[in-house]
């Protein structure tokens, strides 16, 4: 089995306009295009889509969504459909806790995005995490397990999926997991994995979200079965992104 290249995506969420965003994307293009050895992705709000995308298109770094609409097309003022993405990005952010604690997704909705954007080719970046009640009850495990369970429902696309653990307690809280609470993690991802493709569980990059910086990001990576990160608030400081790229690149 050849080893999983690392992968370190930026979540900008509703951070930035056009302009700011195009800044940002040329900054990480100058600072990262020509790191070998791991895969580069950002991911700006649906706004700058367009122009980060064209900005990007000869580069080494790759353009992500941060949400679809599961379904094809149809009378859904503000959604955006996976076909709409199709040319601006090649991945997509599905089932981030903040989609799914504001905006009240379930598994169900996220396995279904998860279909509908393999159909058009996109990569979906699956997202699931646990809240410090879980965890504090000692259930992360079986909770991460279900969830990720629930979202995979009907998946076969197992070459074009990325993993995101990022418990729900460490978003934007400055307050990462511990190394090995992320490698614990990661590595009951694998084994959802592993139980529904067996052939698979090896391939499928798993990555760990949740206040990661460049000060946290080595020992992060340092786990077996940790393959990269999603990143949140370092993903808007240019610099701070190219270090986590640089250091995935020596692992």
């Amino acid at each position: 089995m050849a080893p999983r290249t690392p992968v370190i995506a930026g979540n900008w969420k509703m951070n930035t306009d056009i302009k700011s965003a195009a800044e940002l994307a040329l900054g990480i293009h100058t600072l990262c295009d020509d790191v070998e050895g791991v895969e580069k992705i950002v991911c700006p709000p649906f706004t700058a889509l367009g122009r980060v995308s064209e900005l990007l298109s000869e580069s080494s770094i790759q353009v992500g969504a941060q949400n679809v609409n599961s379904n094809v097309n149809g009378a859904f003022t503000g959604e955006v459909s996976a076909s709409m993405l199709v040319g601006l990005t090649t991945h997509v952010i599905i089932g981030h806790s903040e989609r799914r604690s504001m905006f009240g997704e379930d598994s169900d909705d996220v396995a279904a995005k998860a279909l509908t954007a393999i159909n058009v080719g996109l990569k979906p970046i699956l997202c699931v995490g646990e809240s410090l009640e879980v965890r504090r009850a000692g259930n992360a495990a079986t909770f991460v397990a279900e969830q990720l369970g629930a979202s995979l429902v009907g998946y076969a696309s197992w070459d074009s999926l990325i993993v995101a653990y990022e418990p729900v307690w460490a978003i934007g809280t400055g307050e990462a997991a511990t190394s090995a609470e992320a490698q614990e993690m990661a590595l009951v991802c694998r084994r959802v994995i592993r139980q529904l493709a067996p052939d698979a569980a090896e391939s499928v990059c798993v990555l760990y979200g949740g206040s990661v910086n460049s000060r946290n990001v080595v020992e992060l990576l340092g786990q077996p079965d940790i393959d990269g990160a999603l990143v949140g608030g370092a993903s808007l400081d240019g610099s701070e992104f190219s270090k986590l790229v640089h250091s995935a690149a020596t692992m």
